[in-house]
């Protein structure tokens, strides 16, 4: 009689996830990072999502905005250690403003304290846009976009300019909720492609992983003739390429059928 036996845990194949099992950490209060990602995945990778528990930050400005981000950053440790129960080949961080505090420095701790803690690579909002500009060439000056109040695009700009990168001009839309974010009008994010777009800029970046711009971005890139990038395909592009997966997705913009 043949007896079987269960083979070690580091030989289980998921017949699903079969080339890769993604890990994604996003705000509880996120509507847009899961389905976002689940469009561009490609056949054998299954994505995991894991919520960091925040409360519906209302009435937000200026002085409240990166106290309210804070307390996503408090609790992303204990959705990491939820998500690693399903051992996961990678961590994809569906969430931007954090990572882009303090500029290389901050953004480079925050994914160590990461890695560190899961075993993993680790592709953040931060370093992906980064990578994504850097995959397009020969971009040197740009424009962004988030929902954000002045006090985090000042970061976002502090970021982007350590990274060698001239910020000619960015826009807060000002969103007063986290709720609020995910329902910003598409007129609204349209209008402000537009009102930063001009000759002196070679490309433009959208943060904000609530504020949904994917299909937007892959559009705008046609008509503007320029790279338009939106987070939460850059951060999934770099997550899939870091992965190890070359997957062209088709539909999405450039950076995930060119590079």
């Amino acid at each position: 009689m043949t007896v079987l036996t269960k083979p070690a845990e580091s030989r289980l194949v998921d017949p699903q996830g079969w080339r890769r099992k993604f890990g994604v950490l996003g705000p509880s209060t996120n509507i847009h990072v899961q389905p976002d990602m689940e469009a561009m995945r490609p056949a054998g990778v299954t994505n995991h999502y894991a919520r960091i528990y925040t409360p519906n930050a209302e009435g937000l400005t200026d002085a409240s905005f990166t106290s309210a981000t804070q307390t996503i950053a408090d609790n992303v440790m204990i959705a990491l250690k939820d998500v690693l129960t399903l051992t996961p080949d990678y961590i994809v961080m569906g969430m931007s403003a954090i990572t882009f505090y303090g500029g290389i420095k901050g953004a480079t701790a925050f994914q160590k304290k990461l890695e560190d803690a899961s075993g993993l690579g680790v592709s953040t909002g931060a370093f992906s846009c980064t990578a994504a500009l850097r995959a397009y060439g020969g971009i040197k000056r740009i424009a962004f976009l988030s929902p954000y109040w002045p006090v985090a695009n000042a970061a976002v700009r502090q970021y982007f300019e350590e990274e060698g990168f001239e910020v000619v001009r960015d826009l807060p839309l000002q969103r007063t909720s986290w709720l609020g974010i995910a329902a910003t009008p598409l007129s609204m994010v349209r209008d402000a492609v537009h009102r930063l777009d001009g000759p002196d800029i070679d490309a433009i970046v959208q943060v904000g992983t609530n504020c949904s711009m994917v299909k937007l971005a892959a559009a705008a890139e046609m008509y503007l003739g320029k790279p338009v990038i939106a987070i939460n395909t850059a951060t999934y592009w770099h997550a899939l390429r870091s992965a190890g997966l070359p997957d062209k997705v088709y539909g999405m913009g450039r950076l995930l059928e060119e590079f």
